[in-house]
């Protein structure tokens, strides 16, 4: 079985609902993941929006969510999750919002692609200090044995 991540709260390339954004809730969705490859240590996760700030004319790519020390044994994040009921020894990064934990979508113009991808690591991570997605990415190097992504999409409703 392939590695692979899902949400039974949105279909891949599909429509990420209103809930998990900054016009309803603002909480993380549900994550499942499986075929995690032999020899995982431990997960990290980046959530991120390569269309920002308009589809049209993408400038940069907005970090929504770091996580990374994810136990090696977890195969799921319950939606809305809060921090403090994560994986003991799952550790956070900083979003582009300058914190940590998840940031919904909120996208000014256009609907606009998040990427909630998901790396197989062979080790546990050193305490990094909430890294950014950049500082994570590094500290992955040479340690990821497989990576699947699921894609929703999001444009503003008001």
């Amino acid at each position: 079985m392939p590695f692979s991540v899902s949400s039974p709260d949105f279909s891949d390339a599909g429509p990420i609902p209103r809930r998990f954004t900054c016009e309803g809730d603002d909480v993380s969705p549900e994550l499942r993941w499986n075929g995690a490859p032999e020899g995982t240590r431990s997960f990290a996760l980046i959530v991120d929006d390569p269309d920002a700030p308009d589809p049209a004319a993408p400038k940069m790519t907005w970090v929504h969510w770091v996580l990374y020390n994810l136990p090696a044994s977890t195969t799921e994040l319950a939606a809305a999750v809060p921090s403090r009921q994560l994986p003991e020894q799952a550790l956070s990064g900083k979003n582009d919002w300058g914190k940590t934990g998840y940031g919904g979508p909120c996208p000014p113009i256009g609907r606009h692609r998040y990427y909630f991808k998901l790396y197989a690591l062979d080790s546990m991570l050193p305490d990094l200090h909430q890294p950014t997605k950049a500082r994570l990415e590094k500290a992955m190097e040479g340690h990821v044995l497989a990576q699947s992504q699921l894609m929703g999409t999001y444009q503003k409703q008001g």
